[in-house]
């Protein structure tokens, strides 16, 4: 009976991950994925680190121009991951990270991650221990002023959004508490090792609109101009559902 229980239960997970990927491949997805790309600009030949790669979508586009390594704890999405392009996937977290040389990376991505970590020191810890010391790390987060506008207005999720306005933490169907933190706490968790070089704001505009708009032939071109001429405007910035950050070692740390 039990073992039954426990094949319903990995058949129900696996499928709320392959909706999650469905939706993650809608248009609302791909732009996602085409405005972080393009704010990483073009990276060649270079080692990439790639750390909750998730379903390898990232991995997979830079391992076309690059050397890439993933590490992804959660096998059932490895079981659904992109691999048209040929990248090396390892299993595990934090302690497999350890394994790493140091000062191996050109690049570290860490995307939707660091909201489901509890340990964020000791991870930054080994970032900082594997980064070289001319690279940089990608960090994409959730900005709750964002997360609260979508809530409230696409959503209409008002619980949820009053929730975040209390500053508590709110739930993912598929990963967990996520517990979301401020910009200036990166360095706080590197003890100063890790500094912001700059920032950007992605979903500013499409994170507000009906899903049903989003399947115009046009629509993603257009959406990913105005978000890219708006990215870097701190009144737009302020207000999106994530921010992506670009992080680098400090002087003599």
């Amino acid at each position: 009976m039990e073992k039954a229980q426990d094949i319903n239960k990995t058949k129900q997970v696996i499928e709320g991950l392959k909706d999650y990927k469905r939706n993650v491949e809608a248009p609302w997805g791909l732009l996602f994925y085409k405005i972080i790309w393009d704010q990483l600009g073009n990276l060649n030949n270079k080692k990439i680190l790639d750390y909750g790669s998730g379903f390898g979508i990232t991995a997979n586009y830079l391992a076309a121009k690059n050397e890439v390594t993933a590490i992804e704890p959660n096998e059932d999405m490895l079981q659904l991951r992109n691999t048209e392009h040929a990248y090396t996937q390892l299993i595990g977290a934090l302690e497999r990270l350890k394994q790493e040389p140091d000062e191996k990376y050109d690049v570290i991505i860490c995307h939707n991650v660091l909201e489901y970590v509890e340990d964020r020191e000791a991870l930054l810890e080994e970032f900082h221990r594997v980064l070289k010391k001319d690279g940089f790390i990608s960090v994409v987060k959730h900005n709750k002023l964002g997360k609260i506008m979508q809530k409230a207005v696409l959503e209409y999720k008002v619980d949820e959004a009053m929730t975040l306005l209390d500053n508590e933490d709110v739930k993912s169907s598929n990963f967990g508490t996520i517990r979301i933190y401020n910009n200036e706490e990166i360095e706080m968790y590197s003890r100063g090792k890790l500094k912001i070089e700059d920032y950007y704001g992605v979903r500013i505009f499409f994170a507000l609109q009906n899903n049903d708009l989003k399947v115009k032939s046009d629509w993603l071109e257009k959406m990913f101009a105005l978000e890219r001429k708006a990215d870097q405007i701190p009144q737009f910035r302020d207000i999106a559902f994530f921010h992506h950050l670009i992080i680098k070692k400090t002087v003599n740390k």
